[in-house]
């Protein structure tokens, strides 16, 4: 930590960087910052820098409200140069603390390092890998009634010759390689303007911040040229939404403890109990995971999202997906939880999937049949008897479940966890206040 500490300082002085941002998120994942000149890094980095966590959703209440931002040298990147900035602008990850040095019980990077630390006392370490998924459109604006508008209408794997939404999501994936952030590949999805950016596996904090970084740069080079990039998991109907499936392993040491050498299909007893946990534990890990009224209308049958709680080798319709361990590469071992959409708290969402597979670890869970059959062609009452189980199809269906939730109670912290439930349940009520454009097309004229 020491080394780290000198190498930013120097390497601040060197690139002659003018401000330095420290980040770190709200409860939902919202980004937060403020910046500090060169002149205070160094005691940033060693007292940390006071602020006002009542001003934050989620934080401290005014009548506690002073929280500590502690910079974390290891996060620190010199970021891009964007259109019309010309002074040098890094950016470092902070960890929340309490007054009193304690680490503060609403910081999401506080919930997500406390339950990798768990994981850790059992001998293991969390990776993940996301696909994140998103759309570009002309404008972040839809007026009633009319869905906003996507700059191509291309389809999976879409080859296109000067194509601005091609054309962005280059430019992004170029910026993040400068800045040490590995892309594994980026390809157009299946909807319109729909474009996807996989990440290379790591640690599940680093990747957690990776996410933050990813989510705002998509956003600031599209508007570099006029247009606007969105996370939201379903922004038109009729076509595919955006998720964020994300491939996780644990691993002892060097080793995939996902991998079994002796098993047909390359997979561990851990691996089975760790899918085990992420099932039985779905319903009530879902409200963080999709955390969103918009999160449901993607989570349907039909267009390539799950919706009931299931598992199978290589079957996309199923909540969680066993790829294919490569020959050779025991270190692929892997599972794929699709339920994940891009607009979650990625700190809170890891910290919950790893409080499920680990659950399923420490109480030897068996692992449910495997559900290989096309599940969006099945019925309700044939998926009922095969005993699949549906996710949450709104958000009060995923908090009531998560309300009732002593695993996602310990997991987040009494702090965390009621906030976020009176948060969410505030806004489900007003979306129920709404009139929408389906029920007056759909009722006015016939009532």
């Amino acid at each position: 930590m020491e080394n780290q500490r000198e190498y930013v300082l120097k390497t601040v002085e060197e690139r002659g960087v003018r401000f330095i941002q420290l980040w770190f998120t709200d409860v939902l994942g919202t980004p937060k910052t403020f910046s500090i000149p060169p002149a205070e890094l160094e005691n940033a980095i060693d007292e940390g820098m006071t602020f006002d966590g009542s001003s934050i959703d989620g934080f401290s209440r005014i009548q506690e409200s002073d929280v500590i931002a502690r910079p974390d040298p290891k996060t620190f990147q010199i970021l891009p140069a964007m259109s019309g900035g010309n002074a040098t602008v890094a950016r470092v990850f902070c960890d929340i603390s309490n007054i009193d040095g304690t680490p503060f019980e609403g910081d999401p990077r506080h919930v997500l390092r406390r339950t990798l630390e768990r994981a850790r006392e059992q001998g293991f370490s969390f990776f993940a890998a996301p696909e994140l998924e998103y759309f570009y459109f002309a404008s972040s604006k839809a007026d009633a009634g009319v869905p906003p508008q996507p700059l191509d209408s291309g389809s999976y794997f879409e080859l296109t010759v000067a194509d601005l939404a091609t054309d962005l999501r280059r430019r992004t994936v170029l910026t993040l390689e400068d800045m040490g952030i590995p892309v594994e590949y980026a390809q157009h999805e299946d909807s319109p303007s729909q474009h996807e950016i996989d990440l290379r596996y790591t640690d599940a904090l680093t990747m957690a911040d990776t996410i933050m970084t990813v989510r705002l740069l998509v956003k600031e080079i599209a508007q570099e040229h006029g247009v606007y990039a969105s996370f939201m998991p379903k922004p038109l109907a009729g076509v595919q939404g955006s998720g964020m499936h994300t491939h996780c392993s644990l691993f002892r040491g060097d080793k995939n403890a996902f991998y079994d050498a002796d098993d047909e299909h390359g997979l561990s007893v851990t691996a089975r109990q760790f899918i085990a946990g992420l099932l039985e534990h779905a319903s009530e890990i879902t409200a963080v995971t999709n955390q969103w009224v918009n999160s449901y209308k993607r989570l349907v049958a039909g267009y390539e999202a799950p919706f009931s709680v299931s598992w199978a080798y290589n079957n996309r319709s199923a909540l969680v997906r066993v790829p294919v361990v490569r020959q050779g590469k025991s270190e692929s071992a892997r599972v794929e939880y699709r339920a994940v959409d891009p607009a979650c708290n990625p700190y809170l969402a890891f910290a919950v999937m790893l409080a499920a597979g680990l659950r399923g670890i420490e109480k030897s869970y068996e692992l449910p049949d495997e559900a290989d059959a096309n599940l969006y062609t099945m019925s309700q009452r044939q998926l009922a008897s095969a005993g699949i189980r549906p996710l949450p199809r709104t958000l009060d269906e995923a908090l009531q479940a998560m309300e009732g939730s002593e695993l996602v109670l310990a997991t987040l912290g009494d702090h965390v966890f009621e906030w976020f439930l009176r948060n969410k349940r505030a806004e489900w009520d007003e979306y129920t206040r709404q009139i929408t454009p389906f029920e007056l097309i759909r009722y006015l004229p016939a009532l």
